[in-house]
């Protein structure tokens, strides 16, 4: 797989290791530099190394190679299980970790943890490394995901997603007072036109988007916000909070181009979910704790 990102001013400066693994969702920064080493990772058809500093008008050509077959193995990788039966389990992903494996990165992840932990009881319907995933979140996004393990389970959680009947609540500390203190931002997302590594609000080639959100607390110049999600586009509750003016601290591809290292990537929470079991009919709520890192940075910047 190649991909090919034309540097702006917003990144020129940065470490080329640095802005791949934000920029090609999936990878890691160690998969980047081996890719350096490889001389897979180009700048206007010269190999570059990981630590070469991006200039405006770069033409970066990364290629990633996909093994013919690859099937993601088992690695005991401990999880914080929040519910489990037969037929599904709710998992608290922790920030930092990686949902699948992808070209450049298979072990470490979610699934990798999820197949010593179920064995062969994942469902098969996402392929060899996809078992079980209904639904994601960002590798720096913590929360709740539900994982299936039958395809009879993982098809009656899709249609759900699909009907958006699916509840999924978020919270996260946002930059700067939003005007109102409930709202809703509806506005289609699709890839971002010149900065291919970005999703963005746009009428052209997008599908629509919708987030309520409500404010819990004000201080500081930042705002603690819960964010219900109508849809589930990616990247957009980041996406809509940029939007209107207001983008997740710590976010390195939608904040502000001085970024909150401290939370090594968005402060941002899948804290409740709420669904249907596909199964046995019943209506599952579960609700997570704020992580130490969001309730750290709450407490530093005067939030009680």
């Amino acid at each position: 797989m190649e991909y090919t990102f034309e540097i702006t001013e917003e990144n020129a400066g940065e470490r080329t290791d640095k802005f791949l693994s934000t920029a090609i969702e999936d990878i890691s920064r160690s998969s980047i530099a081996s890719l350096c080493e490889d001389g897979m990772v180009l700048s206007g058809g010269k190999a570059v190394g990981k630590n070469y500093k991006l200039r405006v008008g770069d033409i970066i050509t990364v290629t990633v190679p996909e093994p013919k077959e690859y099937e993601a193995g088992a690695e005991n990788i401990p999880l914080e299980i929040v519910f489990e039966d037969e037929h599904l389990l709710v998992v608290n992903k922790p920030k930092g970790m990686v949902v699948h494996p992808a070209p450049g990165n298979y072990s470490g992840t979610l699934v990798n943890a999820l197949l010593y932990h179920c064995r062969d009881s994942l469902s098969g319907i996402n392929g060899v490394l996809r078992p079980g995933i209904v639904h994601r979140i960002d590798k720096d996004t913590s929360g709740l995901l539900i994982v299936a393990k039958s395809d009879k389970a993982h098809i009656g959680l899709a249609e759900q997603i699909k009907e958006h009947s699916f509840e999924r609540e978020y919270e996260a500390v946002l930059y700067g007072r939003l005007k109102e203190d409930s709202g809703t931002v509806d506005a289609p997302i699709g890839r971002h036109k010149t900065d291919r590594k970005k999703m963005c609000v746009t009428y052209e080639n997008s599908k629509n988007a919708v987030t309520h959100y409500r404010v819990i607390a004000y201080n500081n110049g930042f705002t603690h916000a819960a964010m219900k999600l109508e849809t589930g586009r990616t990247h957009q509750i980041r996406v809509h909070m940029a939007y209107i003016g207001h983008p997740v601290a710590g976010d390195p591809v939608y904040g502000p181009s001085k970024v909150i290292t401290e939370l090594h990537g968005q402060c941002l929470h899948a804290k409740k979910i709420g669904f249907v079991h596909p199964i046995t009919k019943k209506f599952l709520r579960f609700d997570s704790e704020l992580p130490d890192y969001f309730t750290n940075f709450l407490k530093k910047k005067g939030f009680d």
